[in-house]
Protein backbone atom coordinates (compact mmCIF):
# COMPACT_ATOMS: atom_id res chain seq x y z
CA UNK A 1 0.00 0.00 0.00
CA UNK A 2 1.33 3.41 -1.00
CA UNK A 3 2.07 5.94 1.72
CA UNK A 4 0.46 9.32 0.95
CA UNK A 5 2.81 12.24 0.47
CA UNK A 6 0.97 15.33 1.56
CA UNK A 7 1.63 18.78 0.16
CA UNK A 8 3.02 21.50 2.39
CA UNK A 9 0.25 23.43 4.11
CA UNK A 10 -2.34 20.69 3.48
CA UNK A 11 -3.04 20.19 7.19
CA UNK A 12 -4.62 23.65 7.57
CA UNK A 13 -8.41 23.66 7.07
CA UNK A 14 -9.80 26.73 5.33
CA UNK A 15 -13.43 27.71 5.81
CA UNK A 16 -15.69 30.67 5.17
CA UNK A 17 -18.47 31.46 7.64
CA UNK A 18 -20.43 34.36 9.09
CA UNK A 19 -17.27 35.87 10.57
CA UNK A 20 -16.18 36.51 6.96
CA UNK A 21 -19.50 38.00 5.92
CA UNK A 22 -19.27 41.73 5.15
CA UNK A 23 -21.88 44.19 6.47
CA UNK A 24 -23.58 43.95 3.11
CA UNK A 25 -23.09 41.78 0.04
CA UNK A 26 -23.40 43.72 -3.21
CA UNK A 27 -24.23 41.67 -6.31
CA UNK A 28 -22.49 38.38 -5.35
CA UNK A 29 -19.95 37.24 -7.92
CA UNK A 30 -20.16 40.38 -10.04
CA UNK A 31 -17.12 42.23 -8.73
CA UNK A 32 -13.50 41.15 -9.25
CA UNK A 33 -11.28 40.02 -6.39
CA UNK A 34 -8.62 42.77 -6.30
CA UNK A 35 -5.93 42.44 -3.62
CA UNK A 36 -2.82 44.30 -2.46
CA UNK A 37 0.12 41.90 -2.06
CA UNK A 38 3.75 42.88 -1.70
CA UNK A 39 5.74 42.12 -4.83
CA UNK A 40 9.51 42.70 -4.64
CA UNK A 41 9.19 44.78 -1.45
CA UNK A 42 6.48 47.06 -2.90
CA UNK A 43 2.80 46.89 -1.95
CA UNK A 44 0.72 46.96 -5.12
CA UNK A 45 -2.89 48.04 -4.66
CA UNK A 46 -4.45 46.64 -7.84
CA UNK A 47 -3.67 42.96 -8.35
CA UNK A 48 -6.48 40.91 -9.89
CA UNK A 49 -6.95 37.37 -8.58
CA UNK A 50 -8.23 35.48 -11.65
CA UNK A 51 -8.85 31.83 -10.86
CA UNK A 52 -9.80 31.25 -14.51
CA UNK A 53 -6.40 32.29 -15.84
CA UNK A 54 -3.76 29.66 -16.50
CA UNK A 55 -0.87 32.10 -16.03
CA UNK A 56 0.32 35.09 -14.06
CA UNK A 57 0.70 38.36 -15.96
CA UNK A 58 2.61 41.51 -15.06
CA UNK A 59 2.94 44.66 -17.15
CA UNK A 60 6.15 46.42 -18.20
CA UNK A 61 4.74 49.53 -16.55
CA UNK A 62 4.57 47.62 -13.23
CA UNK A 63 8.16 46.39 -13.63
CA UNK A 64 9.20 50.02 -14.09
CA UNK A 65 7.29 50.90 -10.90
CA UNK A 66 9.17 48.09 -9.09
CA UNK A 67 12.54 49.27 -10.47
CA UNK A 68 13.19 46.03 -12.37
CA UNK A 69 15.42 46.28 -15.42
CA UNK A 70 14.31 44.60 -18.65
CA UNK A 71 17.67 42.81 -18.73
CA UNK A 72 16.30 40.54 -15.97
CA UNK A 73 13.63 39.11 -18.29
CA UNK A 74 13.97 35.57 -19.59
CA UNK A 75 12.61 34.45 -22.99
CA UNK A 76 8.94 33.52 -22.96
CA UNK A 77 7.58 30.25 -24.35
CA UNK A 78 5.06 31.95 -26.65
CA UNK A 79 1.82 33.86 -26.89
CA UNK A 80 -1.53 33.40 -25.22
CA UNK A 81 -5.19 34.30 -25.78
CA UNK A 82 -7.93 35.64 -23.56
CA UNK A 83 -6.56 38.99 -22.43
CA UNK A 84 -7.28 41.04 -25.55
CA UNK A 85 -10.47 40.11 -27.44
CA UNK A 86 -9.77 38.16 -30.65
CA UNK A 87 -6.03 38.84 -30.45
CA UNK A 88 -3.03 36.78 -29.48
CA UNK A 89 -0.91 38.46 -26.81
CA UNK A 90 2.84 38.13 -27.21
CA UNK A 91 4.80 38.50 -23.98
CA UNK A 92 8.08 40.39 -24.06
CA UNK A 93 9.52 37.85 -21.62
CA UNK A 94 8.99 36.16 -18.29
CA UNK A 95 10.32 36.75 -14.82
CA UNK A 96 10.25 35.09 -11.40
CA UNK A 97 9.21 37.48 -8.61
CA UNK A 98 8.63 37.09 -4.88
CA UNK A 99 5.07 37.78 -3.82
CA UNK A 100 3.92 38.09 -0.22
CA UNK A 101 0.42 37.86 1.28
CA UNK A 102 -0.52 38.50 4.90
CA UNK A 103 0.66 40.71 7.74
CA UNK A 104 3.92 41.02 9.64
CA UNK A 105 2.46 38.63 12.24
CA UNK A 106 1.46 35.92 9.72
CA UNK A 107 2.55 35.93 6.09
CA UNK A 108 3.54 33.72 3.17
CA UNK A 109 6.12 34.55 0.53
CA UNK A 110 6.50 32.49 -2.66
CA UNK A 111 8.22 32.93 -6.00
CA UNK A 112 5.86 33.11 -8.98
CA UNK A 113 6.63 33.14 -12.69
CA UNK A 114 4.99 36.04 -14.53
CA UNK A 115 4.55 36.55 -18.26
CA UNK A 116 5.55 40.16 -18.95
CA UNK A 117 3.39 42.06 -21.43
CA UNK A 118 4.06 45.38 -23.13
CA UNK A 119 0.48 46.63 -23.38
CA UNK A 120 -1.26 48.61 -20.65
CA UNK A 121 -3.75 47.19 -18.20
CA UNK A 122 -5.75 48.68 -15.36
CA UNK A 123 -4.22 46.29 -12.84
CA UNK A 124 -0.60 46.08 -11.69
CA UNK A 125 -0.70 42.32 -12.30
CA UNK A 126 -3.09 39.42 -12.87
CA UNK A 127 -2.57 36.32 -10.77
CA UNK A 128 -3.98 33.03 -12.06
CA UNK A 129 -4.50 29.49 -10.83
CA UNK A 130 -0.79 28.57 -10.75
CA UNK A 131 -0.53 31.02 -7.81
CA UNK A 132 -3.69 29.64 -6.17
CA UNK A 133 -2.08 26.20 -6.31
CA UNK A 134 1.32 27.35 -5.03
CA UNK A 135 -0.20 29.23 -2.07
CA UNK A 136 -2.92 26.55 -1.57
CA UNK A 137 -5.27 29.56 -1.63
CA UNK A 138 -9.05 29.54 -1.78
CA UNK A 139 -11.01 32.55 -3.10
CA UNK A 140 -14.51 33.59 -2.11
CA UNK A 141 -15.93 35.90 -4.77
CA UNK A 142 -19.09 36.58 -2.75
CA UNK A 143 -17.20 37.98 0.24
CA UNK A 144 -14.23 39.22 -1.87
CA UNK A 145 -11.73 37.36 0.30
CA UNK A 146 -8.79 35.08 -0.34
CA UNK A 147 -7.62 32.59 2.29
CA UNK A 148 -4.47 30.53 2.47
CA UNK A 149 -2.55 28.61 5.11
CA UNK A 150 0.20 30.51 6.89
CA UNK A 151 2.80 29.66 9.51
CA UNK A 152 0.53 30.98 12.29
CA UNK A 153 -2.86 29.88 10.96
CA UNK A 154 -5.06 30.94 8.07
CA UNK A 155 -4.17 34.18 6.28
CA UNK A 156 -7.21 36.16 5.16
CA UNK A 157 -6.71 38.72 2.41
CA UNK A 158 -9.71 41.03 2.11
CA UNK A 159 -10.84 43.35 -0.63
CA UNK A 160 -13.81 45.72 -0.70
CA UNK A 161 -16.72 46.25 -3.04
CA UNK A 162 -15.73 49.91 -3.35
CA UNK A 163 -12.19 49.07 -4.51
CA UNK A 164 -13.47 46.37 -6.87
CA UNK A 165 -16.06 48.80 -8.27
CA UNK A 166 -13.40 51.48 -8.88
CA UNK A 167 -11.26 48.97 -10.81
CA UNK A 168 -14.31 47.76 -12.72
CA UNK A 169 -15.23 51.33 -13.73
CA UNK A 170 -11.62 52.06 -14.75
CA UNK A 171 -11.66 48.91 -16.89
CA UNK A 172 -14.84 50.04 -18.69
CA UNK A 173 -13.37 53.45 -19.58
Amino acid sequence: MAVPQYLNWSSTPITFDRDDHPDRVVAPGVYPLVVDPIIVNTRLSKVLMDGGSSLNIIYLETLDLLGIERTQLQPSAGGFHGVMPRKKALPVGRIDLLICFGTAANFRKESLTFEVVGFQGIYHAIIGHPAYAKFVAIPNYTYLKLKMPGPKGVITVSSSYEHAYECDVECAE
